[in-house]
């Protein structure tokens, strides 16, 4: 039996038990700055970078994403998208910004054991980044509409850093 999933929308409390939402909008008048002369407004630590552990190093990378399934002319996904694997880095944080004018889905489980009921689904605007915490399960990007491409700050380093996982059944998202 296929479970069926529909994204939930991405805001820094629905979230907060998988990550930080990295967005320009929404934050306290203390964590805006204004620099660069009054040119320029600086959202200061959006996320927490965490990679330091087994003497990682911080890596920035440019991901390509292309999506699983494009939808129909409606928009609207026909078949929806099987997600059928999940991955958790246990030794960093990771965090996905998009470069590209383009939705994407987030599909995460908490930290642990990992339990396919638990798996939520959000749906991230081009205006919105995560950064998932250390051990976090979470599928690979889920780019919607069109190739995109993502800024991506995880760790590089020894150790064995992403674990994957196999579900059981597949499970369907839908808009």
């Amino acid at each position: 039996m296929t479970r069926t999933l529909t994204p939930l929308a991405l805001t820094s409390t629905n979230f907060a038990p998988f990550g930080d939402v990295v967005e320009a909008c929404g934050h306290s008048t203390k964590s805006v700055m204004s620099i660069n002369y009054g040119q320029t407004e600086r959202y200061h630590d959006l996320a927490t970078i965490d990679v330091n552990t087994a003497d990682g190093q911080v890596l920035v990378n440019i991901f390509r994403s292309t999506p699983l399934t494009l939808p129909t002319p409606s928009g609207k996904y026909s078949c929806g998208i099987k997600i059928k694997i999940m991955e958790r880095h246990p030794l960093s944080s990771q965090m996905f910004m998009p470069l590209s004018d383009n939705p994407y889905l987030v599909v995460v489980a908490p930290k642990g054991d990992f339990d396919e009921s638990k798996i939520k689904v959000f749906l991230a605007s081009s205006d919105q980044g995560v950064n998932y915490h250390a051990g976090t399960w979470h599928h690979y990007s889920l780019a919607l509409n069109a190739v995109s491409d993502f800024l991506v700050v995880d760790r590089g380093g020894d150790g064995d850093n992403c674990d994957e996982v196999q579900l059981i059944e597949p499970i369907t998202i839908t808009q």
